[in-house]
């Protein structure tokens, strides 16, 4: 998807700069313990569940399920006033669940329990955003 990135773009620390790199190569990355075997979303240091600090990044499917939305007709912020658009929860394949927009269909059509797949919007250079659309 190419168009012109005009909201705030994400603050890159250490713990999400794996991710990041990822995303501007099309992978999307969630992390696993190899303690409890426990996927987590968002990126931490420490896992959520066991608090060990035996973390991993590995490729995620990139295939979910809307969780739950909403669709935003009018918003003044700078970047989100294109309305209508999609904000939605999706959990993904392997159990956890992102925030993100649904992209690439009527925002009508969303529902929930609909398949979505990952697709990347590049935003800068150096930075692509993970979103999703409706599985293929």
């Amino acid at each position: 998807m190419t168009t012109t990135w005009n909201k705030p773009l994400p603050t890159i620390i250490g713990e999400t700069k794996t991710f990041w790199d990822m995303c501007r190569r099309g992978v999307l990355l969630i992390q696993k313990c190899d303690s409890c075997n426990e996927y987590q979303w968002y990126p931490r240091g420490i896992c959520a569940n066991c608090w060990s600090s035996e973390i991993k990044w590995i490729p995620s499917s990139g295939r979910g399920t809307v969780w739950t939305f909403t669709v935003t007709n009018q918003n003044r912020t700078q970047g989100f006033d294109t309305g209508p658009y999609v904000l939605a929860l999706v959990e993904l394949d392997e159990g956890v669940r992102m925030f993100t927009n649904i992209v690439e269909c009527d925002p009508n059509d969303v529902s929930i329990g609909m398949a979505v797949e990952v697709t990347f919007q590049r935003a800068t250079d150096q930075i692509s955003v993970p979103l999703f659309k409706p599985a293929a």
